[in-house]
């Protein structure tokens, strides 16, 4: 799809390597010198649109000022037919270009052609990606870091596939292991304490305290009464696990769809286990070297890998030694599995089983040291964990309410999970604030996501929106429709505001790009804050019902261009583009 900056840098580049070879023909310049130059936009349009290092970054191989060389390349250029209209000498020697109409007549077109396709492109084409997301512990509620979790993978899934990856969302049921043993006696204590009442059973001092455990045992009670007083607690507690987990999973598969997540998987830790992939797994770490036994367990020499990763990465061994790196359990010594060891294998499934050319991760950012270990174990493993695989950390989120820390929930006392949170805040505004930059800690104000005024970022960019769908139905109810771009009076979009509106519209493509380039999806929310501003500006400045016909069609085409990208960027965000509001 048409990426109008980057056909704008290409151009550039284009005409000014053809004035060089031009100079160089006529004996002005010197030939064969290779220039490493970049293309930028000036922060400030009075220095032009675009502008070229091209002169300063010869100047050394060449021998010559940069300021002499940015004029012998004027005197060369040669723009007919081009995307600019002039082009100057700036400070030290940069070249300033200044756009054209056919570089605007070309962005409206794009926009009218491509539709909701504006702003995709094809550079992921042919990779297979898996994005997981939440892998919420299924033993609780769903908290607050899994409401921030999952907009983030959600809308990284989108911006991935708009790039045109073919992507996939899952979600790692953590249905095994200690956690759940955990998680079936804390069940059995409150299950038995109904039958032979509180004092007579302890609790484990390590159990799940939550009243969500209450709540399952009474139901279970209510299901199968005394029927597993006396039976083996093995036996209990399988039951015990089962019921709880069939009744949290479907509410936290619920729960997320009412936050517009659907996943096309939702894989069981207990299916690798059960089909014996991860011991399958952990004997091929054993076959390659990496393994050694040590008090009766098994271990992975994660040391050893981690090292030979750092040292080929550049690493001195003084700095090595300072990350005090250790070695891993693998199997325990009473034949169990560790949870590193189903994680490994579960990785190995998505690149060796399912074919994945890359695997990205949302992890909170206390599982910053298991990065390096699980991609050296997959390195170990001949996967190249280090190349495919890539963790996105989030920081952690504080809940605000009149500027004071929120903990609890009022209306359950208790702590605050996705289900409470989406009680209280519009769907829209949780999935726009939480899907801020992954790296920063973030407040999320509860009570600035429900205000209806500028200060609520998704009521601007749907305001903007919404004023956009009336003001076109109003002129359409007139009989007054946007023309097609080809008729558009371009010479009439001149002012400051309806190139800035323009110039924006075209920014689109360029930040959908580098969401996907950095997994960092919330360029796309502030791109929209800056689209929706400039609109705001250009609505304020340039009046269109009533102006004479020629400039309301113009103006009328461009804001009928903003409302399809606002409606394209907050489609990738997951959030709704109202008509009215």
């Amino acid at each position: 799809m048409t990426n109008m900056i980057e056909k704008a840098r290409e151009q550039i580049l284009s005409l000014v390597g053809a004035a060089y070879a031009a100079a160089a023909g006529a004996g002005e310049l010197p030939e064969g010198v290779a220039v490493n130059a970049n293309v930028e936009i000036p922060k400030d349009v009075a220095n032009g649109d675009y502008t070229t290092t091209f002169a300063l970054a010869a100047a050394k191989a060449m021998k010559k000022n940069p300021r002499e060389i940015a004029q012998i390349l004027l005197n060369h250029l040669d723009l007919e037919g081009s995307y600019f209209a002039s082009a100057e000498i700036a400070g030290p020697g940069f070249l300033n270009f200044r756009l054209a109409e056919s570089w605007y007549r070309e962005l409206l077109e794009a926009v009218e052609r491509e539709d909701s396709a504006y702003g995709t492109n094809d550079r992921m084409e042919g990779q297979k990606v898996m994005v997981e997301f939440v892998s919420a512990n299924p033993t609780g509620p769903m908290h607050m870091g899994n409401a921030r979790g999952g907009v983030l993978g959600d809308t990284l899934a989108s911006v991935l596939a708009a790039n045109g990856a073919d992507v996939w969302r899952e979600f790692y049921v953590n249905d095994a292991g200690n956690q759940i043993e955990k998680f079936a006696a804390s069940l059995e204590a409150r299950y038995l304490q109904i039958i032979l009442g509180e004092d007579a059973v302890p609790f484990p001092e390590d159990g799940y305290h939550g009243d969500d455990i209450r709540e399952l045992a009474q139901a279970f009670y209510e299901k199968y009464g005394e029927q597993y007083k006396d039976v083996p607690q093995e036996e209990r507690h399988q039951a015990l696990a089962r019921f709880g987990l069939d009744t949290n999973i479907p509410k936290m598969k619920e729960d997320l769809r009412r936050y517009k997540i659907e996943y096309d998987q939702w894989f069981f830790e207990s299916e690798l286990h059960e089909s014996g992939y991860v011991a399958e797994t952990v004997d091929k770490l054993t076959e390659r070297g990496y393994t050694y036994e040590k008090d009766g367990a098994l271990w992975l020499a994660t040391a050893r890998i981690l090292r030979e990763n750092y040292q080929k990465a550049g690493k001195s061994d003084k700095e090595i030694d300072k990350l005090d790196l250790k070695d891993d359990v693998l199997r325990r010594a009473n034949g169990f599995y560790t949870y590193f060891a189903a994680d490994i294998a579960y990785h190995r499934n998505k690149f060796e089983k399912r074919s994945f050319d890359r695997v990205i991760n949302i992890w909170g950012a206390d599982h910053h040291g298991h990065v390096a270990r699980l991609t050296g174990a997959l390195d170990a493993l001949g996967l190249d964990g280090t190349g495919r695989l890539h963790i996105v950390l989030m920081q952690l989120v504080k809940l605000m309410r009149d500027g004071e820390l929120v903990r609890m929930s009022k209306r359950t006392g208790k702590a605050i999970s996705l289900r409470d949170l989406l009680d209280e805040v519009p769907v829209d505004a949780a999935r726009w604030f939480f899907n801020g930059k992954p790296d920063s800690p973030m407040e999320f104000d509860l009570g600035l996501a429900v205000r209806e005024d500028s200060e609520n970022p998704v009521y601007y960019v749907q305001y903007a929106h919404a004023r956009l769908c009336n003001l076109l139905k109003t002129l359409e109810a007139e009989g007054v429709q946007a023309p097609a771009a080809a008729q558009v009076d371009l010479s009439l979009l001149s002012g400051p505001t309806e190139q800035a509106l323009m110039k924006a519209l075209a920014a689109y493509c360029e930040e959908v790009r580098l969401a996907a380039r950095d997994y960092d999806p919330s360029h796309i929310n502030r791109y929209l804050m800056e689209l929706a501003g400039a609109f705001h500006r250009f609505y304020t400045a340039c009046r269109i019902k009533g102006e004479e016909p020629q400039i309301q069609a113009a103006r009328l085409k461009l804001a009928a261009a903003t409302r399809t990208v606002l409606r394209n960027g907050m489609a990738l965000l997951g959030v709704n583009a109202p008509e009215k509001m």
